[in-house]
């Protein structure tokens, strides 16, 4: 199978590109760490230095690409505001490295996995789209764009035969988790969360979300009256 995977130098996207070259892959490689991609090219990916948030370098490198069947598109940062301050040039920079890098890479991506057999969107969100949580207006805002896309593209590419899935972790032991200076409950590896992703894309599943401990809990406190999550958000942040 012919596997593309954004954000493959670090964190979730580089386990995913290690695992699906293990199982026999070929893996396009797409990051801009020059020493990982070198690191994921001897062993047998085929690597992309893309800065994703150039639209005209992203399609340009795209359209190299003969066929993709399956693409995951994994490049995301993450960044906390700390009020009072209220940073708008930090909401825009995640808004622009999680969102507007998924559309450049989707944009670019299309046209490949028209020419499969058998077509695989994936994009990678996060738990955090389930609820408004203190400190992520803009990871939280950003993801739950993410969400919104992937869920909206699978409506609309349904009569194409491409199949799209979004994935919706919890919190992941990466580089970028390991800057979080609060608890994070119910912490995976990355190689765990690459097995749930891969187990999820397999099986076609619409959504993969994981670990299933922390994320029910999240979708079962997003049915709560707004007021009430209101009132157990504040008396966490207290804490």
């Amino acid at each position: 199978m012919k596997t593309l995977i954004t954000g493959a130098t670090s964190g979730i996207g580089r386990q995913l590109a290690i695992d699906y070259l293990a199982a026999g892959h070929q893996v396009w490689a797409v990051g801009r760490n020059q020493q990982q991609l070198q690191e994921l090219q001897t062993r047998g990916a085929q690597v992309g230095a893309v800065d994703l948030l150039d639209r005209q370098a992203t399609l340009a490198w795209f359209a190299t690409l003969e066929r993709i069947d399956l693409a995951i598109l994994s490049a995301g940062s993450c960044e906390y505001v700390d009020l009072p301050a209220f940073d708008s040039a930090l909401l825009t920079r995640v808004m622009r490295i999680n969102v507007e890098t998924m559309a450049h890479c989707i944009e670019g991506v299309l046209p490949a996995l028209r020419r499969s057999d058998d077509p695989h969107l994936v994009g990678i969100g996060s738990a955090a789209a389930y609820l408004p949580l203190p400190r992520a207006e803009a990871y939280g805002a950003s993801k739950a764009a993410v969400a919104y896309l992937i869920e909206t593209l699978r409506l609309t590419l349904f009569a194409e035969g491409i199949a799209v899935s979004l994935v919706c972790p919890g919190f992941v032991k990466t580089p970028l988790t390991d800057r979080n200076d609060f608890p994070m409950p119910f912490l995976v590896s990355a190689e765990q969360a690459s097995r749930a992703i891969r187990d999820g894309i397999a099986a076609k599943k619409a959504e993969i979300h994981f670990p299933k401990r922390f994320t029910l809990l999240m979708k079962a406190a997003s049915l709560l009256p707004r007021s009430i999550w209101l009132r157990l958000a504040q008396r966490m942040r207290k804490r």
